[in-house]
């Protein structure tokens, strides 16, 4: 299965660097988190309880954290079916003080019942890592089948195919030099990113995906090179 693939890359060696590596290559990483979480509390009202499932929720736990500590009624499944990536999460959730408040399961949204009803869900940076169409419907359509009629779905990640965006890619590189990588470094890491992902090719793209898994039209938050961010509900 696709998603197996894609969850076997985030190893122990290379969960341990996904913070620092994220944020470097995500020019508002923090950012885009905040956003999310308070696009979801504007959609679900303030203070009101929520049940939110976050698929993908491995390595920094920040949508978690920044929701946790926005809406103290919130409670949340954290679903990744990388154990060291969701290990990694519940070592930061823990340090937040949310651990009491979030569920972790090992696996895929899939596994979860279909019985079980979520006010609204997260999906960040994840489905650039699912290889091809049919697996990034099927995560769609899982988190779909288990949300609430109307509920948010915040949608988070790269959507260029990135050798259509040279311009992109040669600031994406700048961003990393910025930072203190070495020309090779840069090189090496040109050459994974060209390699590791499938990205939606277009917001046009994204919508389409979307639209065929039972959510509305997204509106987007947010934007940095090829990352962007949007909001849509459960028809």
């Amino acid at each position: 299965m696709p998603a197996k693939e894609a969850a076997a890359k985030f190893d122990p060696s290379r969960a341990a660097e996904y913070e620092r590596q994220s944020r470097i290559a995500l020019a508002g990483y923090d950012a885009c988190h905040d956003l999310g979480a308070c696009i979801l509390a504007a959609a679900l009202g303030q203070g009101a309880a929520a049940k939110i499932l976050v698929a993908g929720a491995g390595g920094t736990g920040n949508e978690i954290i920044a929701g946790g500590q926005l809406e103290p009624n919130w409670h949340f499944v954290a679903v990744d079916p990388a154990q060291p990536m969701l290990d990694l999460a519940v070592s930061r959730i823990r340090e937040a003080g949310l651990e009491s408040r979030t569920e972790a399961v090992l696996g895929y949204v899939h596994d979860l019942p279909e019985t079980e009803s979520f006010d609204a869900a997260t999906l960040i940076g994840v489905l650039h890592h699912l290889p091809g169409e049919e697996a990034k419907l099927e995560m769609l359509d899982s988190i779909s089948a288990r949300l609430k009629k109307g509920a948010p779905l915040i949608l988070a990640g790269n959507h260029h195919a990135y050798s259509s965006k040279p311009l992109l890619l040669s600031a994406w590189a700048e961003r990393w030099r910025m930072t203190g990588s070495t020309p090779d470094e840069v090189k090496a890491k040109q050459g994974k990113i060209l390699q590791g992902a499938d990205p939606p090719h277009s917001e046009a793209h994204v919508a389409q995906l979307l639209s065929l898994t039972g959510f509305g039209a997204p509106e987007r938050f947010f934007s940095s090179l090829f990352w962007g961010a949007w909001v849509a509900f459960r028809l």
